[in-house]
């Protein structure tokens, strides 16, 4: 990748251009609870690689980054998630409750404009995902990006819908993300639903990995002699590589996320396709390969 400004990264796989872009990259919460399966020892003998891009030794945290990947392919502008928005209220969730992000800003400087986006993909609907797929309109929830088709998992959107009581009505929360952040697209007739596999075109496939949540889905990029595979929330910590049948806490279905991992790893090694989770920080992306019959880290891509 290359550098171009603060929180930009630009790299070319074939014929498609990627764009990170980082609103933050910081410590998150304790690793022991986010990761309840992984032991403190597996943190501390990696110490020597994890600190400080995905690991704050001194605190215990896990350290996250919250970005966007934009590819331009195919003469389109896709937005692979959109984070957490602004101004949004989310009780019991402190890191995002009422958060004034500037992730518009930070596409500006990358020279993505909202009428630019031509599809923005949610790889699955949880908060950090979908906050700016809306802005707010003198009090109205409206599309971020008016002219953008916004490719939304089915399972995902029955899942955390009014048909399934907003995720069972567990939480409130849940209700506040789908109707400020999910619901408004629909209104527009700017969503559309998909399962199982939805084309995008000739490079781009979304494919349903779930677990993490019902509809969870990962992006497979194949161009020229590049493949890379964007994984949403299958992997929150490189750690996870070594150690694929620890879940996160916030796995809906921790066993079938499980699954959904060591397929998606094992295709990630055997085809030699990047890995590109959603929340991975320093580099932000890297090869995967076997090792026995589990996995091992390859080499991160350059910055």
């Amino acid at each position: 990748m290359t550098n171009e400004t603060e929180g930009v990264q630009r790299m070319m796989l074939g014929d498609v251009e990627v764009v990170r872009v980082v609103e933050w990259h910081q410590p998150f919460v304790p690793a022991a609870d986010m990761f309840p399966d992984l032991a403190a020892e597996a943190w501390k003998d990696n110490e020597d690689w994890l600190a400080p891009d995905h690991w704050e030794p001194d605190g215990g945290r896990a350290v996250l980054a919250l970005q966007t990947w934009v590819l331009r392919s195919a003469g389109r502008t896709v937005l692979v998630d959109t984070g957490v928005g602004a101004g949004r209220d989310r009780p019991g969730m402190a890191p995002f409750h009422r958060r004034q992000g500037d992730l518009l800003g930070r596409l500006a400087r990358a020279g993505v404009r909202p009428r630019d986006v031509d599809v923005v993909v949610n790889t699955h609907l949880h908060v950090d995902h979908v906050g700016w797929n809306t802005v707010d309109a003198d009090g109205e929830w409206v599309p971020t990006f008016p002219g953008a088709q916004y490719l939304v998992p089915a399972a995902d959107d029955f899942h955390f819908g009014p048909d399934n009581a907003y995720a069972n009505g567990e939480r409130e929360v849940d209700r506040l993300i789908y109707e400020d952040s999910v619901a408004p697209v629909h209104r527009a007739g700017l969503s559309v639903l998909w399962d199982g596999e939805h084309r995008i075109d000739e490079h781009l496939t979304l494919e349903s990995a779930p677990g993490h949540t019902p509809g969870s889905a990962v992006l497979r990029l194949a161009s020229g002699g590049d493949r890379a595979v964007f994984a949403g929330d299958l992997l929150h910590s490189p750690l996870q590589i070594l150690h694929p049948c620890c879940s996160s806490n916030g796995c809906a279905d921790p066993e079938q996320a499980v699954a959904s991992r060591r397929r998606i790893l094992a295709r990630a090694a055997d085809e030699r396709e990047l890995l590109v989770p959603a929340h991975f920080g320093g580099a932000g992306a890297l090869e995967v390969r076997r090792e026995g019959d589990g996995f091992a880290l390859g080499p991160w891509a350059a910055c």
